[in-house]
């Protein structure tokens, strides 16, 4: 896979997720905070464009029930592929408020693998910080394999407002590895969340993602 559109769908998908009802929860991708019980969901569309390179879109639709974390997504190990996974949310702490949530998935289409992760999350006042990783071991085509940790650090200067700073490492099977960054900025109405994300600007790689999505 070329190194642009992978970055393209790997960075996009983790940072667009629509912002929790309560401004005090955790970024990510969970619908709702691990102590609620009823089932809650959220659905989002990323719309890429890579300069020099194949546009696409993809989503993410997933559903929290308590600490129960599940994800389906489209287009996001490699176009056109899809994906499941579970998790378990562990959190804690009230000031320094953190969520750990490990996962073990799948996917199938152009990318067949068992694909083992986590996604993870501190906020302080209005600062958070965000990280995921994913290892994807690709069964049919061993040089599509790849592992990556992507990072976020945004700022919530009022609370329908997030802004900050996103970062990637990808090492692709038997490369090097790359290192993406850029700015984002999320804007929440309601339970709908419209954001853009710039990566690389001004170079020959550069990367935009915008992302819509809603919770319910």
């Amino acid at each position: 896979m070329k190194a642009p559109l992978l970055a393209a769908l790997v960075l996009a998908l983790p940072a667009g997720m629509p912002a929790l009802a309560d401004d005090t929860a955790a970024p990510g991708r969970r619908a709702s905070r691990p102590d609620r019980e009823p089932w809650e969901f959220a659905i989002t569309a990323y719309p890429t464009q890579v300069r020099g390179g194949d546009n696409t879109t993809s989503a993410i639709a997933v559903a929290d029930r308590g600490p129960l974390h599940l994800e389906a997504r489209y287009g996001y190990e490699a176009k056109d592929s899809r994906s499941a996974f579970a998790g378990w949310t562990f959190s804690g702490g009230e000031t320094l408020a953190w969520e750990l949530t490990p996962l073990v998935g799948g996917g199938w289409g152009p990318v067949r693998s068992f694909i083992p992760g986590f996604e993870a999350s501190l906020t302080w006042g209005k600062f958070d910080f965000y990280v995921e990783a994913e290892f994807v071991r690709d069964r049919s085509v061993k040089s599509d394999s790849y592992n990556y940790a992507w990072s976020e650090l945004g700022y919530r200067p009022l609370e329908w407002l997030r802004i900050g700073a996103v970062g990637q490492r990808t090492r692709a099977y038997g490369g090097d590895r790359e290192f993406q960054r850029g700015p984002f900025v999320q804007v929440s109405v309601g339970p709908v969340t419209i954001g853009g994300f710039w990566f690389n600007p001004g170079s020959e790689d550069q990367v935009f993602v915008g992302s819509i999505g809603a919770t319910f």
